[in-house]
């Protein structure tokens, strides 16, 4: 078995009850510490499990049993040129060279804030861009795959947690 990290970001459940800490620790959420921020709980997992499909699915349908409901899954899958730098372990430099077309063709546009001093880009695209430069390792570009889905899997209403994790586990044997 192998320790995830990521976080949970959800809502509904009232952080000022006296057993706020409880329910999610007797839901299964032990492995997570909760904070809150701008009244949204954030519940930061280091999970143990077979695989990041496996573990997230885990954790949301243990976040779920608390009451709570699941606002999303990070890390985030827009980043900004920082961000992207720190996750693929490349300069900050070199990163802003590839996304200026100076070193390299091709690098994804920014995702949103096309316009603005302070674009970001879809992590899932740049990490699959990086990969086929071989920049990063294929686990990461699975990583972001998974993250990305599960995010989209939550907007499908009443989709069970079986499915869920079928759904995230076939992202783990696709090759990047």
């Amino acid at each position: 078995m192998k320790t995830f990290d990521f976080s949970i970001i959800a809502h509904g459940v009232d952080p000022h009850d006296d057993d706020f800490e409880d329910r999610f620790f007797e839901a299964g959420c032990d492995d997570a510490t909760l904070s809150l921020q701008r009244g949204l709980i954030i519940a930061d997992f280091a999970r143990e499990a077979e695989s990041l499909s496996a573990a997230i699915a885990s954790a949301l349908h243990h976040v779920r049993a608390a009451g709570a409901e699941i606002t999303r899954v990070e890390p985030d899958p827009l980043v900004s040129l920082s961000d992207i730098a720190e996750r693929s372990m490349l300069s900050r430099q070199a990163i802003s060279l590839y996304a200026k077309g100076e070193r390299g063709a091709d690098f994804p546009p920014p995702a949103v804030k096309i316009m603005s001093g302070h674009p970001l880009w879809d992590w899932g695209r740049v990490a699959e861009w990086l990969y086929a430069r071989s920049l990063i390792s294929e686990d990461v570009v699975v990583e972001a795959r998974i993250i990305r889905e599960a995010n989209a899997l939550l907007m499908v209403p009443h989709l069970d947690a079986d499915a869920l994790a079928a759904r995230l586990a076939k992202l783990e044997k696709q090759p990047g």
